[in-house]
């Protein structure tokens, strides 16, 4: 089941707030719908932002907008979150196609959906040999935040992507995803989806993760990526900085897997990426999770 998809006229999303209770499929045919979708993270993720930042604009583009009118819906779209550069991304590749009509805006959004699945499965495959040329054959461990599954794409995945090859190869000997705070997308998204396809994982706290990187559970951390700027600087779920530290300090390998389009050259470095801040009650509020 793709998590963002076209049909018949409309978008198809998973809404991600469900999970991991209930998989709901949500049918969105209004630009509001989605934007909305986008903030309250019913639709996460770089890359699956991306694909929402096309065929949002290809959905009112097909309702008839055009001119300055698709030009406002654009840039509401675009700004709807504001680290992930991968929703603008999207938004201004379909744009530049406006003026030949909503057929050829339908074309480049479904044209950056098939790319972010192509990618998913390269970098998977990429990931994988890494893996195997830094640290030798055999079954290894390996520690990821946040999630970077194909929840937060279209399939596979990035980061999550690479672990599902190495256990379809073989190599992966145990996932450790943290619980990510403060929406618990480890042990909400990532954990399901290691359930899913019945790779071996165990589901820790954040604050256990630099310690038990210290203790040898694994043996190399990975993370996806919001932005990535032009001198390689990240900007990723809160919680892989100390993640990142601790890896470092045991010499362990950090590696961010991220699509291209997640790179933005205009940036300069990290310093300039605007950080998105959320309301409180994603800390303040309990949150029931059942895995």
């Amino acid at each position: 089941m793709r998590t963002i998809d076209w049909i018949d006229g409309h978008i198809e999303l998973i809404d991600q707030t469900k999970l991991p209770g209930e998989l709901v499929v949500r049918k969105v045919s209004d630009l509001d719908e989605l934007i909305d979708d986008i903030k309250r993270l019913a639709v996460r993720g770089a890359p699956a932002l991306g694909v929402s930042g096309g065929l949002g604009v290809a959905l009112v583009a097909q309702q008839g907008l055009t001119g300055s009118e698709l030009e406002d819906a654009a840039h509401r779209l675009a700004n709807a979150r504001p680290t992930a550069v991968n929703l603008s991304w999207g938004v201004k590749r379909v744009m530049q196609y406006a003026s030949e009509g909503k057929e050829r805006i339908l074309e480049e959004a479904l044209k950056i959906r098939d790319e972010d699945i192509a990618s998913c499965y390269s970098m998977g495959q990429y990931g994988a040999d890494l893996m195997e040329e830094l640290l030798g054959e055999g079954q290894h461990s390996v520690m990821t935040v946040c999630n970077t599954g194909g929840l937060a794409c279209v399939e596979r995945g990035t980061a999550l992507g690479v672990i599902q090859t190495m256990f379809e190869r073989g190599t992966l000997k145990e996932a450790l995803p943290v619980e990510t705070r403060p929406l618990l997308q480890g042990s909400r998204l990532t954990a399901w989806e290691l359930q899913q396809m019945g790779a071996p994982y165990r589901l820790i706290v954040d604050s256990a993760g630099p310690f038990l990187l210290r203790r040898g559970f694994a043996q190399a951390f990975f993370a996806g990526a919001d932005r990535i700027a032009a001198n390689g600087d990240t900007a990723n779920k809160i919680g892989t900085y100390s993640l990142s530290l601790g890896a470092k300090a045991m010499n362990l390998p950090v590696i961010i897997v991220a699509p291209e389009s997640t790179i933005d050259m205009a940036t300069k470095t990290g310093e300039d990426i605007k950080i998105e801040d959320r309301g409180s009650e994603e800390v303040g509020e309990c949150l029931m999770v059942c895995v």
